[in-house]
């Protein structure tokens, strides 16, 4: 498959982990990333261990691996002048610029989005920030953890109050950083697609904040339109029944029951036909208003055999249902194996791309770079000869 953006090239001046989520996707499609790193430095991320990966000078922290493949590191200081004028001649030649620094950071650098776009109106900037670029908050810096505590994520997250446990609790991977990465890419292929109609580029502002009032989805439209704000219900779901983890005679799993044929079959399973037509679990409205009640009996049911037991019954009768697997049991998975999820790239495990298009996979084969790995090959073609180089590297410009 020839890659649907091949011909692309992203400058990558973005950092930790929703800018680089963003360019990786952009690099498994096919584009050409060029990762601006600061020289003796880099990502912040390449020392976010343990654990990690390789040893000595070559180890890298596992976060890094993460959201870094398929991208060239160029290790070039901007915050020195001729180090800002080689980061900006790579703009010049540049589809996307990528970047995550504070409003304003970039603009004492030449390298904002209006000055950018001023030298080429066909570029595409996207800027990452905690709170967009303009607002009360704007100055604001954005963390993923401080975002889900602001943005209500935190509130209808873990055990309710009175509880073992209860309180507000984050999510176990950064949910809005990741998100905000998605939301950034298609706002990017969008601003791609009009390019081609219309010959103009785009400043894109992309906030997390922004992201993560999007992503409460169904909860924020429960807040909006009963006045009320939805309270944390742990594992079970707001708005069905039954719709979560049950006691196995052995183990836990989680059935979720999405429709009123699907409460039908289980009901049948567990030898209770009588409870559809009980005018208390008759609809998912009615199971909702009686949870307690159905969550009871569904429970007494489910306990009297084994979690496997009941995977096969449940799968036979078309009921959504699953085990509770760590991580390790997930990737190691059968449905994991052959889709084959986990890859290796030069030695490094990494998680591919999810994306299949006509039947392939869209992931690249090139594997996280080491710190200004390709510096010498990113300013060759700036024409900038070994020399040079050379004296660029003395003078801690390059790295």
């Amino acid at each position: 498959m020839t890659p649907p953006l091949a011909g692309i090239r992203v400058l990558d001046l973005s950092r930790v982990l929703a800018g680089p989520w963003c360019t990786q996707l952009l690099a498994d499609l096919g584009a050409e990333v060029i990762k601006i790193e600061r020289p003796g430095h880099g990502d912040d991320t390449r020392h976010w261990g343990p654990p990690w990966h390789g040893e000595g000078d070559k180890r890298v922290a596992a976060y890094f691996l993460s959201a870094n493949r398929g991208k060239k590191s160029a290790a070039i200081d901007f915050a020195q002048r001729e180090g800002a004028e080689l980061v900006r001649k790579l703009a010049e030649r540049s589809d996307i610029v990528v970047e995550n620094f504070k409003v304003g950071g970039l603009e004492k650098f030449g390298l904002d989005a209006e000055s950018l776009r001023g030298a080429d109106p066909r570029l595409i900037v996207a800027s990452i920030t905690g709170f967009g670029q303009d607002g009360p908050y704007a100055e604001r810096a954005g963390y993923d953890y401080i975002i889900q505590a602001m943005g209500g994520l935190m509130s209808i997250t873990g055990q309710p109050d009175g509880t073992p446990g209860g309180g507000p609790m984050r999510v176990g991977v950064a949910v809005v950083d990741l998100f905000t990465g998605l939301y950034t890419t298609v706002a990017i292929l969008s601003a791609l697609f009009r390019r081609e109609r219309t010959g103009e580029g785009a400043h894109i502002d992309m906030a997390l904040f922004d992201t993560q009032l999007a992503m409460l989805a169904n909860q924020a439209s429960n807040a909006l339109v009963s006045g009320h704000d939805p309270p944390r219900q742990g594992n079970t779901h707001p708005n069905i029944v039954p719709y979560q983890p049950f006691e196995a005679a052995d183990k836990p799993l989680v059935i979720a029951v999405g429709n009123n044929g699907q409460f039908a079959k289980l009901a049948e399973l567990c030898g209770h036909p009588e409870w559809v037509s009980d005018e208390r679990f008759a609809s998912n409205a009615s199971r909702v208003a009686n949870r307690e009640q159905m969550v009871g009996l569904v429970s007494d049911c489910i306990r009297q055999d084994s979690a496997d037991a009941w995977f096969a019954k449940l799968e036979a009768a078309g009921i959504p249902a699953g085990p509770i697997n760590t991580i390790s049991q997930a990737l190691a998975d059968i449905q994991a194996q052959h889709r084959r999820t986990v890859r290796t790239l030069a030695g490094m495990p990494t998680v591919g791309s999810p994306v299949r298009i006509d039947g392939d996979r869209a992931d690249s084969d090139l594997p996280p770079p080491a710190l200004g790995e390709h510096t010498d090959d990113v300013l060759a073609q700036l024409s900038v000869d070994p020399a040079e180089i050379g004296r660029l590297r003395a003078e801690g410009v390059v790295g």
